[in-house]
């Protein structure tokens, strides 16, 4: 595999509320490398939280929540399946509820209604995906995928945010960069 194909990720643009006026965090990582990012929206609403984003957001499973399904694209193709969980009392009645994008962002976006992110939590794992993930992300039999689940905090150590990424493992190298001190 060449260089090319592979994309290495970070998580600080996107957990970081962007300034008035700037665009969409993917689009502008991927244009900064000369490649096309894109996300389509699959839903966007209220369900019953399972037991994953359930826990990460310090409900009990079966209490509603409001998620955005999304598929990431880089240049036409799936890279990556994220959801995107908010308390309701959160995101009920908010642009992200809705399936339009969010101008500035998610997190931009939770900043304006009060909610900002002080410490984020991202557990990172690998194996198969089920045949649904292995469909939309375009992978052959037997292709492992990394799996993300982050959370995320305000200053109080309340969850405001709760995302669950899959992402082909052949692609896709994680960094993380901490200041200690």
């Amino acid at each position: 595999m060449s260089g090319a194909d592979r994309w290495t990720s970070t998580s600080m643009p996107y957990v970081t509320p962007r300034a008035e006026g700037q665009g969409d965090a993917w689009a502008e990582e991927a244009a900064a490398r000369g490649r096309e990012g894109t996300q389509r929206i699959l839903f966007a609403g209220e369900v019953p939280a399972a037991e994953e984003p359930a826990a990460l957001l310090g409900l009990a499973a079966g209490e509603p929540v409001v998620v955005r399904r999304r598929i990431i694209e880089l240049d036409g193709r799936p890279c990556e399946l994220t959801d995107t969980y908010y308390p309701v009392g959160i995101a009920r009645g908010t642009p992200l509820a809705a399936t339009a994008k969010i101008r500035g962002g998610a997190a931009a976006l939770l900043a304006r209604l009060g909610h900002t992110g002080s410490r984020v939590i991202e557990d990172v794992t690998a194996g198969l995906p089920t045949p649904e993930e292995r469909d939309r992300l375009e992978l052959a039999s037997g292709q492992p995928v990394l799996r993300l689940a982050r959370q995320i905090l305000d200053a109080r150590d309340r969850p405001i945010q709760a995302d669950l990424m899959t992402m082909p493992a052949h692609h896709q190298r994680l960094r993380y960069e901490m200041r200690i001190g």
